[in-house]
């Protein structure tokens, strides 16, 4: 009798498992759907509002930004309550930033958008800050990084659905009128352009409400007892105070200095949530505890570094396919959609091959190719090889995709060497500093859009044979655009030294 039953709590354990790694599992291409979208909103509002690249790119710094902010308050959610709990608030911050846009569409305001983007990505800073490390506490420590490899890889998935809903319902729309002949409109004529663009930028923010409410409601009736990683904890006042300490500088510095860099914002704002921690005796000591661990800290400078290349590329691959081939933004967002797909593709290959290779050799020969690749983009011929599927290719163009390809297993890779035999103890604050280091997305996408954006610039030296030709629309020139990508380089770089410092033994086949 006793054996009959154990065998049940055992498969009971086991399926329960499978439906909450299933469940998280949609949470990855949640956010991996919106981190997409919101990558062609940049070239979206730079038409709609007519702006520079430089303004463009604070769409990144706000979601970007977000992630920075909020991580420590996701991690101190979970130490205090539970994963359970902060899946659960994530997905109710995001439906609240969701619903946001519906005013700046009626307001027709970038402000506006701005506010609602770095909600909506709250909600994700603080699912991803809550589902990177359940997954790893799902199953067996030696399978830890391939698990979360396996996870990750449903993250490109949802990122194809956001580049297709992108393309489809925000970049087609868009009319065709340059910025030119925005600026020769009447205003009734250019608004009523305008709020027709901004109702299908909101449809599907508003839509994915539906997907998050049927995951929410599978997480509210997950019994919190039945899973031991659910054991709730009386920690209402530390999250309230984590919170304030985020969000009450943000939003005095918002109104007070309107005009003040928003990078500097961001940096600003995230000092609130590291006093926080450094004010708290135990989150202190958990502090302590990783600022002597050489691999985690080298995992978050290379994430930061990483994270920043992966949105930077993707964000202005739009507007070098456009300059490049002479293409539409609907037309350029198809290969915004190959590079995801190439990208999904190798992070399955990958994953596969991390059975037989160790992770840490894998991101180091793929951060080289990534070095070799951006070097293509910024040196190759824009010369049309062939066509397919109706788009054509040329070398660099090749180089720009395949880029993405590169990038595929890094984020889990890094995050799982970092997190790889760390103190228990510390673990959720640890998973909260490496989301953090998302922070690169917001600071690193801007400063590869200025450089592609100015007409001077010390990265020009890179490419002196390039065209210097202006582009009045999309306000940059050939010679911006690949001397920009003299960063991603730099950025691989970075990936490939940390690779290199922290190969291990050969792991064991199985």
């Amino acid at each position: 009798m006793q054996q009959t039953r154990q065998l049940l709590e055992m498969t009971f354990s086991a399926r329960k498992r499978m439906g909450i790694f299933a469940m998280l599992i949609a949470c990855f291409a949640l956010w991996g759907l919106l981190n997409n979208m919101t990558d062609n909103l940049v070239p979206a509002f730079q038409k709609i509002f007519t702006m520079d690249q430089s303004r463009a790119g604070l769409i990144q710094v706000a979601f970007y930004g977000a992630y920075a902010v909020l991580a420590i308050c996701a991690s101190i959610l979970v130490e205090e309550f539970s994963y359970r709990i902060g899946v659960l608030i994530g997905l109710a911050v995001y439906v609240a930033g969701a619903l946001l846009y519906i005013p700046a569409c009626t307001f027709a305001s970038f402000d506006t958008y701005f506010i609602a983007i770095f909600v909506v990505a709250a909600g994700c800073s603080l699912l991803e800050t809550t589902c990177n490390p359940y997954v790893l506490a799902l199953g067996p420590a030696e399978t830890a990084v391939r698990r979360l490899n396996f996870a990750q890889a449903f993250n490109p998935i949802g990122s194809l659905m956001g580049a297709y809903l992108a393309r489809g319902l925000i970049l087609a729309h868009l009319n065709p009128a340059t910025a030119t002949e925005r600026a020769a409109m009447e205003p009734a004529q250019l608004q009523a352009i305008v709020n027709g663009e901004l109702f299908w930028v909101c449809v599907p923010y508003v839509g994915l409400c539906a997907l998050c409410l049927c995951i929410w409601v599978f997480f509210l009736k997950m019994n919190p007892f039945m899973s031991t990683f659910d054991e709730k904890k009386q920690g209402i006042a530390r999250v309230v105070m984590a919170g304030l300490f985020a969000l009450v500088p943000l939003t005095v510095l918002y109104f007070l200095f309107p005009n003040m860099d928003k990078v500097v914002w961001i940096l600003l704002g995230m000092l609130g949530p590291i006093a926080y921690v450094v004010w708290v005796p135990d989150y202190r000591a958990m502090l302590g505890v990783l600022l002597k661990r050489p691999r985690y800290l080298g995992g978050v400078v290379a994430q930061f570094f990483y994270v920043g290349v992966q949105i930077a590329v993707w964000t202005w691959l739009n507007v070098y396919c456009q300059r490049e081939l002479g293409v539409a933004a609907d037309a350029a967002a198809g290969y915004y959609f190959v590079s995801i797909a190439l990208f999904v593709t190798c992070r399955w290959i990958a994953t596969g091959l991390m059975k037989y290779v160790q992770p840490a050799l894998l991101l180091a020969l793929f951060s080289l190719a990534a070095i070799v690749f951006s070097a293509g983009v910024m040196y190759a011929p824009s010369t049309v090889w062939f066509t397919a599927g109706g788009m054509a290719f040329a070398p660099n163009v090749l180089c720009l995709v395949a880029v993405s390809g590169c990038m595929s297993l890094m984020f889990p890779t890094i995050y799982g060497l970092a997190l790889e035999n760390l103190d228990p103890t510390a673990f959720r604050l640890a998973a909260a500093g490496l989301i953090m280091s998302i922070l690169g997305g917001a600071i690193i996408t801007p400063w590869m859009g200025k450089v592609l954006g100015a007409k001077e610039s010390v990265f020009f030296a890179l490419v002196k044979g390039a065209d210097a030709t202006w582009d009045v629309n999309l306000m940059t020139s050939d010679l911006g655009l690949r001397a920009s990508f003299a960063i991603p380089a730099l950025c691989f770089v970075v990936v490939l030294v940390y690779a290199v410092a922290f190969l291990r033994r050969p792991v064991e086949r199985k």
